[in-house]
This record gives structure tokens, sequence and C-alpha cells, in this order.
């Protein structure tokens, strides 16, 4: 049992630690509620089996667990089937705490050796790591997100040293593509993004089709999650035609919402928007953001989150009467 001298160190490392563990676990899954769970599970075993050696203080601990409890929550997901295609839980990352302790990115370092931490919780870049092994995942993280050694990583994952580098090699091998059409979300980048939704959006609205067609990549796709609460689409729709369908059909049958906002989430411009009514199998708010093509500065991404329970984090935006050039 944890002494009550103990118990209060504890409880200063939760607040010390908790949101640096938060940030590691929501990488790993790409999940804000699984991430939360993880960190609590987290804590649960500290107060129930305390280590018994704390002289390098309680993070090395809590980093540790976390990542086994991540790494084993990734493996159940894994098993479960999920109805349609899955994408990370949006965050607001304006609103995004210092993570106390980590090392910043160096914009000095070779663009394709590092992650930045704001890169790191990007859309692209969560789903990319879909491909990988949860053990694959954590080392790519500590490694090339959070700056760690391989010997600090090793400890971390009660891995060997050589383990983790033979499993960060191959993890980066895996991740070969991601990294060919990266966008990093630099503040250039996220003024042409946030000016390219905008112009889509005014496009969708007034229903025209040929403004469309030149804002969108020969190759868009779009990802609709629903989570199996609404009607969408259950996989990726691809192509500019069959992308412009798509979403003609979805605005014509919502109609305009009630509120309406483009906030920054997971490094990019997106749209939230919500509406005062819930009919059956109609989202009562959605999540829309898109990525553009680097060669072209196309939309060549767009990710749609209707699932409520994705969604409960963000807040609504503040009524605005309806403007007919900007909605979906």
């Amino acid at each position: 049992m944890i002494t009550l001298e103990a118990a209060g160190d504890l409880q200063n490392a939760f607040q010390q630690h908790r949101a640096f563990l938060w940030a590691v676990c929501y990488r790993l899954t790409g999940s804000a509620a699984d991430a939360e769970e993880v960190v609590q599970e987290t804590f649960v075993r500290a107060l129930e089996r305390p280590p018994s050696d704390l002289t390098m203080g309680w993070r090395p601990w809590l980093t540790k667990v976390a990542l086994n409890l991540g790494r084993d929550l990734l493996r159940r997901r894994r098993r479960q089937p999920y109805v349609g295609a899955w994408l990370p839980t949006p965050i607001d990352t304006q609103e995004l705490d210092e993570i106390h302790g980590t090392h910043a990115a160096d914009e000095a370092l070779d663009p394709l050796e590092r992650y930045s931490q704001i890169e790191s919780v990007t859309m692209a870049f969560l789903l990319a790591l879909e491909v990988l092994t949860p053990s694959q995942r954590a080392v790519v993280l500590l490694r090339d997100v959070f700056d760690y050694s391989a010997e600090e990583s090793a400890v971390a994952l009660s891995m060997s040293t050589a383990n983790v580098r033979t499993t960060h090699h191959r993890a980066r091998r895996a991740l070969a593509s991601y990294d060919q059409l990266r966008l990093p979300p630099s503040a250039d980048v996220r003024t042409r993004t946030a000016r390219a939704l905008t112009e889509f959006l005014g496009a969708l609205a007034s229903r025209d089709v040929q403004r469309l067609e030149a804002l969108l990549a020969d190759d868009v796709r779009t990802l609709t999650d629903a989570g199996g609460e609404f009607t969408a689409a259950l996989n990726a729709v691809k192509g500019r035609a069959n992308v412009l369908r798509l979403f003609l059909a979805r605005q014509q049958k919502m109609g305009p919402p009630a509120t309406q906002s483009i906030v920054d989430l997971n490094g990019l411009p997106a749209l939230v928007a919500g509406w005062r009514w819930n009919a059956r199998q109609q989202p009562p708010m959605v999540m829309l953001q898109c990525e553009l093509d680097h060669r072209t500065g196309r939309i060549q991404r767009i990710y749609t989150v209707l699932a409520t329970c994705k969604l409960g984090a963000l807040r609504r935006p503040p009524y605005q009467p309806h403007t007919p050039n900007r909605y979906v």
C-alpha cells in the first residue's frame, strides 16, 4: 500500500506529468478518450503498485507504464471491428498546454529525421502511424517526436537498445510514403489551407461545380468517420468526380448549419459546424478538414468526422447567422 506521504508525492506527480503523458498517449492511440483512459489507469497502477525506486523521479516509471498500457490498448482495438473509416479524434491545437520537460523540435535538423510536435498530431501523420505495429509506433514517437535516445527508449519500452534501433529502422521504412508527400503545418501551409477550405465551402454552398473542380486534385480522396452512428460512406471515396458527387449530395441533404466556425484542429484549419435539430441518422455536429497537395496546392485529402463521441471535446462555436457561402 502507498503511504500518505507517497500519496501526496503521487498527487504532485499527477499534476506535473499528466499533460506529458496525455500528449504521448494521444499520439500513440490517436484517440482522446483512449489517451485519457490510459493516463487514468497509469495513476491507478501507481496507487496500487508504486515503484520501489524513485531516484530518477516519477516520469520515467509513469511513461513506461503508460506506453505498456497504450500498446495493449492498441492491440485490443485492432482486434475489434470498426464500422466504416476510422479517423483520429480532432483536438484543438490552439489550446494544447505547453508540455513540461519535452524537447522542442529543432528546425535545423534534417526534416526526414524529426517530426515536430504539431506535425505529430495531424490527421495525416496519425493515419500514417496506423500501418505500424504498436511497438513501432511507440518507438517512432519516442525517437522522432519526443527526442528520446535509443537507450532512453529501450528503458521506456522494456526493449533492448538493439531492438529499438531495428524497430525504428523498420518503422521509418514503413513511413517512407508519408515522408515523400508530407507537408508539415507551417504558418504558410496553414494560411493556404485556410484559404482553400474557405473557397471550397463557398463553392460548395453555391454549387459552383467548375470552381470545385479547380480546387480539387485529380486523385483527391475523402474519409468519413461516422462511427456507425450515421449514414456515411464506409470506405474512402476517391477521384474528383466521386468526391464532388458525395459533397454536393451531403450539402443538399443537410442544409445550412446553425453554428459554424473555422478553428485550428490537429495543426490545420478545420470547419466545425452544428445543427439545432437532430433528425434520425443526421449528425448534430460535423468537423471537416482538408490537406493540400504539396506540388499543386490543390485539395488532396478531405477528412470528415461525424461520430459524436469524437466531437464531444470540441466546443460548439458561438451562434452566427447563416451566411450562404459557408456551410457544408
